[in-house]
């Protein structure tokens, strides 16, 4: 925008449709049929089609397409109507931890869609190595980077006032075991048993609509035995990381992970998983260490 470029965004019309306040000069284009977790062919028709409809409307120079569906069907779509195209892999999720059928189904789409894609824009090195290994993408084609990154005047240290007899362990994210959420109960349970020191919260909200989501049966059992307070969906996590000591993310795969970020933005120890995506936010030996 300050370099006078037209900035249209495409997306469902939710709470996150608040940025308007801060750039009310973006045009917004309401996305209906997105469903980010759905396996249903016709869905994807019609999203696809809806894309296409948007393009012919917008007529962009480029566009930006980010998250699996959109890089795929839209990318598609940018083909069919001629406009350049840029796919940013901000994370491979439930599709690419389990080896399956969704799998060689989301590889099959993606390369299918990769050859209508200009450029690939990675938020790790290892989701870049599989793209090409998968031959989906080439070398030349592919680059990573370190995430988004977050707002340091937003997620920044401040002190609590707090003097605590717990240690507080956090969870933040969605709710699914591929996130890790199953080995943080299992841990939580553990060290319960031998101190009563520690405390461990977790922070987030039910994906019903994904595979891996947790039954909602386990999380009323944790509770229910003490192993864990549930904070429910926390709009503004910013008090939560501050009164917690450690921010905890035993994830299976990520792109970048925006809670680590956060959390080592307030100056938050974080213990996390030596795994794609996780392990890039640690420098060994400088900003945290790896364990054999």
């Amino acid at each position: 925008m300050a370099e006078g470029m037209d900035v249209v965004v495409i997306a469902p019309v939710d709470e996150y449709l608040t940025y308007k306040e801060k750039y009310p000069t973006v045009r917004h284009y309401g996305l209906r049929l997105l469903d980010r977790d759905s396996t249903n062919p016709l869905k994807d028709a019609l999203l696809l089609m809806e894309l296409v409809r948007k393009y012919k409307k917008i007529k962009p120079d480029i566009i930006l397409h980010f998250t699996n569906k959109p890089n795929i069907y839209g990318g598609i779509a940018s083909w069919i109507t001629g406009v350049k195209s840029i796919a940013v892999v901000t994370g491979l999720g439930y599709a690419f931890i389990n080896k399956g059928f969704v799998r060689a189904v989301m590889t099959w789409l993606y390369k299918l869609s990769a050859r209508f894609h200009s450029k690939f824009i990675f938020e790790n090195i290892e989701d870049r190595e599989l793209f090409q290994d998968l031959g989906i993408v080439s070398k030349e084609k592919a680059i990573s980077v370190k995430g988004c990154g977050v707002n340091i005047d937003y997620f920044h240290p401040y002190p609590n006032g707090q003097v605590k007899e717990k240690t507080i362990f956090t969870f933040i994210g969605r709710l699914l075991y591929d996130k890790g959420i199953r080995e943080f109960v299992e841990a939580a349970r553990q060290l319960k048993q031998n101190r009563k020191d520690v405390e461990f919260w977790i922070v987030g909200e039910l994906d019903a609509e994904n595979p891996a989501t947790i039954d909602k049966d386990d999380l009323i059992k944790w509770v229910d035995e003490d192993i864990i307070y549930y904070h429910g969906f926390v709009k503004d996590v910013r008090p939560i990381i501050a009164n917690s000591d450690c921010i905890v993310l035993p994830s299976y795969r990520e792109g970048l992970p925006r809670i680590i970020i956060e959390g080592m933005a307030m100056s938050k120890p974080v213990i996390t998983t030596h795994v794609a995506g996780c392990e890039e936010t640690v420098d060994h030996g400088i900003n945290g260490f790896w364990s054999p």
